[in-house]
């Protein structure tokens, strides 16, 4: 079934102009018929576009705030590596909201959709309060938690202070996208992401002029809130699929039952990820600022280049979802093939940049030569599982899209706390490497995640998920 909904549907150049106006219109489109290289090329183009903006987003404070000194490098980097625990939950959140709106949306039955929307919105408010309110107290002692010089408590944590009070937007921004996503409009979630990132771009230089580093803090904040009002607009006012009328927020047990037990494995599924990078962040800390900063610096560049390959892999999730919920279980898989095999050409190409070009793009980012030492070697190496990195998101994001978030965090919870952390310490601490023997743990625990993900998806259980 899945085969002859390709046959002879290749997209030409000649139309590719075309389709690429399609996809970025917000136009909606039943994604459970016709060609799936054409669905997976219309759901990924703004995706990817939305996860480029998410990648700049990575990179330019590290940019500007690399011109104030490598204290305030370490700090952003600290800082971020907490701040996981925040991505963790929205990216939870955002992920249990894809998978209902998607399968609502597969299902005909738009007006849940905009209703599971509306409760994911509600339990977003709560998360956020006691998370902001402990953040913004503790601030300092996350950044000694971390392990961050005293000359980096001193002059960052204002910096952690107001990113972490500015928590509710973060969240929103994720989790919003994540209902346009799954509603198969990726246009919005991408256009309120190049807007935060333009304020965030605009803002940027002129506060950390005056405010120093903790501009970056405000800008960051105020970019993100501007692109949340985007979203606001559109889902209560716009003309899409899915909008939200007030009384949808009135609680509904049945909805936020449904969406906390997805999102709260979903949750745990990149908190586990996000603590062991915590650690990893921890052990090169171990090593001075200098190291700190280098591998921060290289971390950003790798989401960079991830970021997009993780937008075309979030095709899969609201792909696999339209269809579970349009009972086209053959076509749902079939879809998750396709888009790993376009994630694994993209992911090898950029391994290749790595390999040739990783000390001009670190140069470009920061310029103290023993700073840019580590960062280089981190690229050369964490980029030699690129690969299959990229099959692994497509594969993660199918079981997610599926409202399956059970099986990858059971994965992650392996490879990540009993593999790559033991791994690293032994090589890192143990047998004396330092920093080179946390990168090839990384390499290796990402690898083995992306094989252990093919061996369960073959299974097929993925598809027998009720939501």
């Amino acid at each position: 079934m899945a085969t002859s909904n390709q046959s002879g549907t290749g997209i030409s150049a000649r139309s590719f102009y075309s389709l690429l106006r399609q996809s970025l219109s917000g136009e909606h489109l039943d994604y459970t018929t016709g060609s799936i290289r054409r669905a997976v090329f219309l759901l990924a183009i703004p995706m990817i576009l939305e996860m480029c903006m998410e990648s700049v987003f990575a990179v330019v404070d590290i940019f500007f705030v690399g011109r104030i000194n490598k204290e305030a490098v370490a700090t952003v980097g600290l800082t971020e590596s907490v701040l996981m625990i925040v991505y963790s939950m929205a990216i939870g959140l955002s992920m249990a909201a894809t998978a209902m709106v998607a399968r609502r949306i597969g299902e005909k039955n738009p007006e849940e959709a905009a209703r599971s929307a509306a409760q994911a919105i509600n339990i977003s408010f709560l998360l956020t309060l006691v998370i902001s309110l402990a953040g913004a107290y503790f601030a300092p002692g996350i950044l000694r938690l971390m392990g961050a010089p005293p000359e980096v408590v001193s002059t960052g944590s204002t910096y952690t202070r107001i990113i972490f009070s500015g928590s509710i937007v973060i969240m929103l921004l994720f989790l919003i996208n994540g209902i346009f996503r799954g509603a198969g409009n990726a246009s919005i979630a991408m256009w309120s992401l190049w807007i935060a990132n333009g304020c965030n771009i605009i803002l940027c230089p002129i506060l950390i002029h005056y405010y120093g580093l903790k501009g970056a803090a405000i800008a960051t904040t105020i970019g993100r809130g501007v692109g949340v009002c985007y979203q606001l607009y559109h889902l209560f006012r716009g003309s899409g699929i899915i909008r939200i009328l007030r009384n949808y927020f009135r609680p509904d047990k049945t909805i936020i039952r449904s969406i906390v037990k997805i999102a709260w494995t979903g949750t745990m599924q990149f908190l586990v990820a996000s603590a062991s990078w915590m650690f990893m962040a921890r052990i090169i800390a171990s090593f001075g600022s200098e190291a700190i900063a280098g591998y921060q610096v290289a971390i950003r560049i790798l989401i960079f280049f991830l970021l997009p390959a993780w937008g075309m892999s979030n095709a899969a999730a609201t792909l696999v979802g339209q269809n579970l919920g349009a009972k086209l279980p053959d076509r749902a898989e079939e879809c998750v093939r396709t888009t790993a095999k376009y994630n694994a050409i993209f992911m090898a190409f950029v391994s290749l940049i790595f390999l040739f070009f990783s000390s001009p793009i670190v140069g470009f980012i920061n310029r103290d030569p023993g700073v840019e030492k580590i960062a280089v070697r981190a690229l050369h190496i964490i980029s030699l599982g690129y690969v299959f990195y990229g099959i692994g998101m497509v594969l993660t994001n199918a079981f997610n899209g599926a409202g399956d978030t059970r099986t990858p965090t059971i994965i992650n919870l392996f490879c990540f706390w009993a593999f790559q952390i033991p791994l690293a310490y032994l090589l890192a601490i143990t047998f004396d490497i330092g920093p080179t023997g946390v990168f090839f743990a990384i390499l290796l625990a990402e690898t083995a995640i992306t094989i252990t993900g093919i061996i369960v998806f073959k299974k097929g259980r993925w598809k027998k998920v009720k939501i």
